[in-house]
């Protein structure tokens, strides 16, 4: 595979280098895998379980050369060539034969140098700005399984709505997108929906909407632009020993028939969204740990993150096919860290790297994963909350509760008004 996007992007060397093209895109590889190392290091491990060999160590100053030379093409193209939705076997992912997607975006640092500044800019926190350029990536992903269907990424001074857009061209028909607020543009459903996929969308509540018909379940369908939806309203209340919460949900859905697509199961459906919250958890604080992107400069931001959403990619289709060969098992149990870390190990022993001839599905990262395979999901509380503060001196303002509780959901239909 790599061979061939090396060959389809033009990237093969004209010559025998120290560092040949294949190699430069598997220390990027590596490099995801090792965020906190830097580039010599990270390809000292590549090479740990080849000492017998006596490989040459290249300078730091090769090994920026060769990734200059590689450019982000090859990485963009190793992309495409492994995502889409993993396979997989489990009702995960599925709700009554459409398959569940969610789309959102979210910011990355980049170092603070005068090239990334020409493209990347802080962002404004409260009376001052981030300490460091942020690039904005909005992902489509596959609920169930985490997998990435499709992503883009820039300059967060484009917002999210503007690279929703762009992930329009990875919509099918037989899709169910899910979307927060902020995506419930009216020119954007118009344009998702015109894909064939269909839509649940959460709006503001007090947002108005004129409505065309109700519906037996209460219901009502209205107009948003050339698309009609079903806005659908539930109160949602949370139970726990500490005490009670009620939020008001207002959805927006192309599933207009409410028959075929109960209101309550739409209701308990979008709780699915979370799922690429957590697969950004996955990016941004497991495999990257919280560390700002390495490149500095914007080719190298762009080289860089096609790696970094690559492995995430590999790792999850492994973890897919294990929990697939375990009938009945759900893909949630899988264990992003084990998997993560079971890669690094067979990475440092050079473990696997001449093919054999016989396809082992789930290999040695799966078989730890279905070794330690998480517990059931338990019922979200609250939204993240750090466990550990930033600073050593306690935070001004309230106490905040960092109690897990047991909780139960109830969901009430609210009727719409007439």
């Amino acid at each position: 595979m790599v061979d061939e996007v090396l060959a389809e992007t033009r990237a093969l060397e004209r010559r025998i280098r120290l560092v040949p093209a294949r190699v430069t895109v598997y220390l990027l590889l590596a490099g995801a895998l090792f965020t906190g190392l830097g580039y010599r290091q990270v390809f000292d491990r590549l090479c740990a379980g080849l000492a017998h060999l006596a490989p040459v160590r290249p300078s730091g100053s090769a090994l920026r050369q060769a990734r200059q030379r590689l450019g982000p093409a090859p990485m963009k193209a190793l992309f495409d060539l492994v995502s889409g939705p993993a396979v997989t076997t489990a009702a995960a992912g599925w709700w009554r034969g459409l398959r569940v997607v969610a789309v959102d975006g979210t910011l990355l640092p980049v170092p603070d140098c005068p090239a990334n500044l020409a493209v990347f800019t802080r962002q404004r926190l409260g009376n001052g700005t981030s300490g460091y350029p942020q690039l904005r990536l909005a992902a489509l992903v596959a609920c169930g399984t985490r997998s990435m269907i499709g992503a883009v990424f820039g300059p967060a001074t484009i917002g999210e709505l503007d690279y929703a857009r762009r992930l329009a061209a990875q919509l099918r028909a037989g899709m169910l997108l899910l979307g927060d607020r902020n995506f419930a543009a009216t020119d954007l459903l118009n344009r998702l929906a015109a894909t064939g996929a269909d839509l649940l969308v959460r709006c503001k509540s007090g947002r108005t909407l004129p409505a065309v018909a109700r519906c037996r379940d209460g219901s009502v369908l209205a107009r948003l632009g050339a698309l009609t939806v079903r806005v659908i309203d539930a109160e949602i209340t949370i139970r726990t020993a500490a005490g009670t919460r009620t939020g008001h949900y207002r959805l927006l859905t192309t599933l207009t028939d409410p028959a075929r697509h109960p209101a309550a199961d739409l209701i308990r459906l979008y709780h699915e969204r979370w799922e690429i919250e957590t697969a950004y958890a996955e990016l941004k604080s497991t495999i990257l740990s919280g560390h700002v992107l390495r490149a500095r400069t914007p080719d190298g931001i762009e080289q860089e993150v096609w790696a970094l959403l690559t492995a995430y990619q590999v790792l999850r289709t492994a973890m897919t096919d294990a929990t697939d060969s375990v009938p009945g098992t759900d893909p949630d149990r899988a264990g992003f860290t084990i998997a993560l870390s079971a890669a690094r190990d067979q990475l440092i022993l050079a473990a696997g790297v001449i093919t054999g001839t016989d396809i082992d599905l789930i290999g040695t990262i799966g078989r730890h994963v279905l070794t330690q395979l998480l517990p059931a999901r338990r019922v979200r509380t609250k939204d993240r909350i750090v466990k550990r503060a930033i600073s050593k001196y306690n935070a001004r303002g309230p106490a905040i509760d960092r109690t897990t509780y047991k909780a139960t959901i109830s969901i009430n239909m609210l009727p719409a008004s007439p």
